[in-house]
């Protein structure tokens, strides 16, 4: 789940936020790559849930003084719902609460989403809506990256986390269950839609890899090669809503 310094750190957390919150606190829930075992040093994030019976602006501030060591080890700041939000806002956010549902581990408390009911009736537009945004983001970041090699390959790492989150809600539409790990996802979405898996595939062992080994024509016909799946899977998620 995580290395000893953060497991400590976790763990400090937790009884940091006990000390806070009193019996307020219902939950603190480990989300994520961390949570789904696929974390990568340095560039994956710890992310966590804390569910409160009630959340009151003092609740809030007085999570400061815990949060404070937390974002220190360049964390970020946990997500907060009462208990009583989780039941009635599955339907609001879907892909988020279907992730967490999926990779979570429970370090304090009930496991919240034991009595979330979860649907499908939001997850197409959701889908489709998160795509769409990041594919438009990826254009304009591409613009000044597309001439530094650095840049660009970084670009390709960063983006991909998050579009591989984003296969898993696919692959649910598609009627497929979602494996935990992102590179898995990315796998099965790549034969489920018969897409070219060699864009993919490199961009993972950049991920894996300090060192930045191609040139600034690979690069960017990498990206370009890169960019046109994330396309193809965009067109299959938009075709869904022409057969419903």
């Amino acid at each position: 789940m995580a290395n000893r310094i953060v497991r400590s750190a976790l763990n400090h957390l937790v009884e940091d936020l006990r000390s806070t919150h009193g019996d307020n606190l219902a939950s603190v829930v480990l989300y994520g790559s961390a949570a789904a075992g696929d974390y990568i040093e340095l560039r994956s994030d710890y992310n966590l849930l804390i569910a409160l019976n009630k959340i009151t602006p003092a609740d809030l501030r007085q999570a400061q003084a815990p949060m404070r060591e937390w974002q220190r080890l360049g964390n970020p700041l946990p997500v907060y719902f009462t208990v009583e939000e989780l039941k009635d806002a599955a339907d609001v956010f879907p892909i988020e609460f279907h992730q967490m549902e999926r990779a979570r581990i429970v370090l304090y408390g009930k496991d919240p989403f034991e009595f979330v009911e979860l649907s499908t009736e939001n997850l197409r537009h959701q889908t489709e809506y998160e795509l769409r945004s990041k594919l438009i983001q990826l254009r304009r970041l591409y613009i000044p990256a597309s001439i530094n090699t650095q840049q660009l390959s970084l670009l390709m790492n960063d983006s991909l986390a998050s579009f591989a989150a984003l296969f898993r809600p696919v692959l649910l539409l598609m009627g497929e269950e979602p494996p935990v790990s992102k590179r898995d996802c990315v796998r099965s979405t790549v034969k489920l839609l018969k897409l070219d898996s060699e864009p993919f595939e490199r961009i993972f062992e950049l991920r894996a890899s300090d060192e930045m080994p191609l040139t600034e024509v690979e690069a960017n016909d990498l990206f370009a090669a890169y960019m046109e799946q994330i396309e193809r899977v965009i067109e299959a998620v938009d075709s869904l809503e022409n057969r419903s």
